[in-house]
């Protein structure tokens, strides 16, 4: 073997390691900045020596070119569904009835949480990913492999492969983490695009894309829950003694959540927490699943139809409520996009008053066959906005009307045109007051300009008065002409006009962000900015330039090229430029790719910002760290490396205290940045 053989083996095998530690254990034990090293190394050594490639590798979690079609699967042992209780005493009664066939009653129960997403069917030949397969119609899947490689919590080989069977296949719950699920619909919604309704379909809608590249961006996570088969070699005697071997093979399990009972009344209360603590997980969860320890008892109890006996899901009770639909009403975006949502009558769902909900487009709404009049199942499930689910046609009536998409924007009675290909009705008019309004309230937003003070009812009234025509009319704004305003004091307008005047110096992402171009959210513009550096060089490319964009794809770059051709918005880009946004005409980094001059203090640190702070907004503080190689969490782990907390910092900062993060202050962050020297600080506690 020689050395660079014998260095990429090694490579390999510390890096499966700390994926293991990192994704599976949560608990890493080298900083993101030595790993992204040791990655980097491998890349280049992998690319010198071709010859050498492994599709096992860690470095090939990319999506794949995209595929025709999905193959169909037949599992080698059907994938069956649960039957379901969903009070105390139908738990009891499957436990009775499996008692009596098992002619005993002294066996442990095993309750893991039901997690609300995709089941999918792992296949590994010699300790290496083989097949992925959805469970279908549970005798039949659809392989899906290239899409679960790129899933990095999924094991391309296993941890310790000589442990493992010559074949296997374990089988999971493929989901959308929330925080991810949040992040996406948000992105979703500032790119004009409807939000997915719920994580489990956001979840299986990104492992069934025909092009693995976007199922790579989707953050999705996996949590496995049973050995399915095994060929050649002994395995545990019992479902949680088999958890605990996977997890050593380097599977993630949910172990820290599952837990044995030898009583019913122990696997009841368990139950009965979750239901009561369900979303205040990163995972959605729709019940609890309860099984029966022992494997020879699960075997000899066996099936009845498509339904284990040895296990039953409890289930929680749904989100859901009905009411009336009094009418649909259509809002127009920022990209002219409309939007129709169902206006209700007043109904509690989840301890919420739920007064609007959301319908999609118009698809959508025929698919559901929704009609005004209808009485409709309304839900609300954790922390997404409220959805119609559909009508209740045994209460229709006959009196209820069917909905049409509106031939003219509700807003300035411009034509309405159909993208092609697409769901989604736009106003064809740019200067419509409606767009102008969301564009304006966008670009002011944190996500964008970050100008504090502009909020939506001042972002009408300078509109609708005429003083404002678009956004480049925001840095005519003085302190006089705002004091001016109805119900705006001298000091409101001083501290208006400063944070509009401060928000010339925003980052290149935030003006692209706030430009308000198709498909360009957060993500995108800091691709963008990494690559052209400023506004004016990406206003200027191609699309076969734009193309060339790692994480840019054909229908981002034809929207972001077919913006820039558009004579009024490369108007307004000159104007904003006269106005002394510096973001479009910066000097741009050497290699078009870094960050410029800004020393990159944080690379490799993992920060979450909380609380109120003197110099920084939190989305300043966040583009702070990024701009300085650091990354941003919205929430503590122990993967997190610092919290920054100001006044008011909450739960955050108690989970930090909890885990051991060090907190450190505003001061002690930009010293950071300036020193490059991490401050020295007590465990759970820097603010004094």
């Amino acid at each position: 073997m020689t050395d660079a053989a014998r260095r990429i083996g090694d490579l390999r095998e510390q890096l499966r390691l700390h994926n293991y530690r990192y994704h599976v254990l949560d608990d890493p034990i080298i900083a993101d900045g030595e790993y992204d090293a040791l990655f980097r190394e491998l890349q280049a050594l992998e690319a010198a020596r071709p010859e050498l490639a492994d599709p096992a590798s860690p470095t090939q979690r990319v999506g794949a070119e995209p595929t025709p079609q999905f193959a169909e699967v037949v599992h080698p042992r059907p994938m069956l569904s649960l039957g379901n209780a969903f009070n105390e005493g139908e738990l009891a009664a499957w436990r009775n009835r499996a008692a009596g066939l098992l002619e005993r009653d002294d066996f442990d129960l095993v309750c893991e949480p039901k997690i609300d997403g995709l089941a999918i069917a792992l296949t590994y030949e010699a300790g290496r990913l083989a097949q992925a397969a959805t469970r279908g119609d549970g005798s039949r899947g659809e392989d899906v492999t290239l899409n679960v490689r790129t899933i990095k919590s999924v094991p391309l080989a296993l941890q310790s492969p000589e442990g493992a069977p010559p074949r296997m296949e374990v089988r999971g719950e493929v989901y959308f983490p929330r925080d991810a699920f949040r992040r996406l619909n948000e992105e979703r919604e500032a790119n004009g695009e409807p939000p997915f309704a719920n994580p489990r379909n956001a979840a299986a809608g990104s492992l069934r894309q025909l092009d693995p590249r976007v199922t790579a961006g989707r953050s999705l996570a996996i949590w496995v829950y049973q050995l399915g088969w095994a060929e050649g070699a002994e395995t545990p005697p019992t479902h949680y003694e088999t958890l605990e071997w996977l997890r050593e093979l380097g599977f993630r399990v949910n172990l820290q959540e599952i837990e044995r009972f030898a009583s019913l009344e122990g696997a009841a209360a368990y139950c009965e927490k979750w239901e009561r603590e369900r979303d205040a997980k990163n995972y959605q969860t729709d019940g609890v699943v309860v099984k029966i320890d022992r494997l020879d008892y699960q075997r000899h109890l066996g099936f009845v139809g498509r339904e284990p006996r040895w296990a039953v899901a409890r289930k929680f009770p749904a989100e859901q409520a009905v009411t009336r639909l009094t009418a649909i009403g259509v809002n127009v975006g920022r990209t002219g996009a409309l939007n129709p949502y169902a206006m209700l009558d007043p109904v509690q769902v989840s301890g919420v008053t739920v007064r609007q909900a959301t319908l999609h487009n118009e698809d959508d709404i025929r698919r559901k066959d929704v009609r005004v009049g209808d009485y409709v199942i309304v839900e609300r499930a954790g922390e997404v906005i409220p959805q119609v689910v559909g009508p209740v046609l045994e209460r229709r009536t006959g009196d209820e009307t069917p909905f049409e998409m509106p031939s003219v924007c509700p807003s300035c009675g411009s034509p309405v045109a159909r993208d092609e290909g697409a769901a989604a009705h736009r106003c064809v008019n740019a200067a419509c007051p409606a767009q102008r309004y969301e564009r304006v309230r966008h670009f002011a937003s944190r996500a964008a300009m970050d100008i504090e003070g502009l909020g939506e009812k001042l972002v009408a009234q300078l509109l609708g008065a005429a003083i404002i025509r678009d956004l480049p009319d925001l840095y005519d704004l003085t302190k006089e002409r705002l004091a001016g305003l109805e119900r705006m004091g001298e000091k409101s307008a001083a501290n208006l006009a400063a944070a509009i005047a401060a928000s010339k110096s925003r980052s290149v992402p935030a003006i692209l962000s706030g430009l308000g171009v198709l498909h360009v959210g957060a993500e995108t513009a800091d691709l963008l900015a990494r690559r052209f550096g400023n506004v004016r060089r990406l206003m200027d490319a191609g699309q076969e330039e734009l193309e060339a964009v790692p994480g840019v794809g054909p229908i981002v770059a034809a929207a972001i090229a077919a913006h820039f051709a558009n004579a009024g918005n490369r108007d307004i880009v000159d104007r904003l430029a006269q106005a002394g946004v510096e973001a479009i005409d910066a000097e741009p980094p050497a290699d078009a790719g870094g960050t410029g001059d800004l020393p990159q203090s944080f690379t490799g640190k993992r920060f979450v910002v909380t609380g109120r702070m003197e110099g920084f907004t939190r989305s300043q503080a966040e583009a702070f760290i990024k701009e300085r190689g650091g990354q941003v969490s919205g929430s503590v782990s122990k993967k997190t490396n610092f919290v920054v907390a100001g006044e008011e910092a909450g739960s955050k900062r108690d989970d930090a205290e909890r885990l051991g993060v060090p907190i450190i202050s505003e001061e002690q962050l930009t010293a950071f940045a300036e020193s490059g020297e991490a401050p020295d600080v007590p465990i759970a506690g820097a603010l004094l």
